[in-house]
């Protein structure tokens, strides 16, 4: 089922970030769609705060993941794949260990590793008109 979500300025993030944590409370590894400055880390970041993260969250760009953990012990894995060039360096990452460990998983650039992604992801697209975001999550 596809249930969208409307951003119309950054005070609605936090509330955004709990709805899709309401609309899929059984998924740990969600990969977000979007372009370049279409909000995802930014979004990722409210999601994290809503789920504890006491830690500074910033975009693994050039590290590929980042680890944070929660107020409760949830351990949060944030990837962003925009950098490789190819699978076998999400290979080389060890991303089987991340996918699999029933850790939450926020993926940013998941085009790059499409045939990789657990069948169960939550797919998360954002589309922006103006300073508006919406996400469409499946």
């Amino acid at each position: 089922m596809q249930h969208s979500i409307n951003i119309t300025t950054l005070a609605d993030l936090p509330a955004a970030a709990q709805e899709l944590v309401r609309l899929f409370p059984d998924k740990k590894i969600f990969a977000f769609y979007g372009e370049m400055g279409a909000g995802k880390t930014t979004f990722i970041t409210a999601l994290c705060k809503h789920m504890g993260v006491a830690d500074s969250i910033s975009s693994p760009t050039f590290s590929i993941v980042n680890e944070y953990e929660s107020e409760q012990g949830d351990t949060i894995y944030h990837f962003d794949f925009y950098r490789i060039k190819t699978l076998s360096e999400a290979y080389d990452l060890g991303y089987e260990d991340y996918f699999y460990s029933q850790a939450f998983c926020f993926i940013e650039w998941p085009e790059k590793i499409e045939e990789l992604l657990p069948e169960d992801c939550v797919k998360v697209t954002f589309s922006k008109d103006g300073d508006k975001r919406t996400l469409t999550a499946e």
